[in-house]
């Protein structure tokens, strides 16, 4: 990391569907190997799917699964007097989107339905529904941040 200038953020274009920038960083962190009309393929084709199965909007079910989805503490290892603590911390804003979207494009990539826009589509239902390998991955980090509660004098 520079000393001399602090790391300037980019800005990421609005999808053109949505006119969303979350949806735009959900589309290019599920993009592979440079594909990113692949990858709106797929994004659009889950929330379209959703549509169907649920009669609900699938930007509304898209974005109550990533509210479900979102930490809101996590540990952070902390080393003081020769010895490391997992210390619980709060998420920034920044970094809970990424959180979010990281842990559900990997749950749905690790699902069992035949295509992407398949695994996709049930896990964006699973976390709607607040269930599914995303949710329980935001439970576990809150799980360890509690569990790791009297190490809380240690941040700084």
């Amino acid at each position: 990391m520079s000393r001399r200038h602090k790391a300037e953020q980019r800005t990421v274009a609005a999808d053109s569907r949505y006119s969303s920038v979350f949806v735009s960083k959900f589309i290019n962190n599920l993009m592979w190997a440079g594909k990113k009309t692949t990858a709106q393929r797929i994004f659009y084709g889950a929330l379209d799917l959703v549509h169907e199965q649920t009669k609900e909007d699938g930007y509304a079910v898209f974005q109550k699964a990533m509210s479900a989805v979102k930490p809101v503490l996590e540990v952070r290892p902390r080393r003081v007097g020769g010895s490391t603590y997992q210390i619980p911390m709060e998420v920034r804003p920044k970094r809970r989107d990424a959180l979010a979207i990281k842990w559900t494009i990997m749950a749905a990539r690790a699902r069992k339905e035949h295509t992407m826009i398949q695994k996709l589509a049930a896990e964006l239902l699973d976390g709607s529904r607040n269930q599914g390998a995303a949710v329980k991955k935001k439970e576990d980090a809150h799980k360890m941040a509690e569990a790791n509660r009297a190490f809380a004098h240690y941040r700084w």
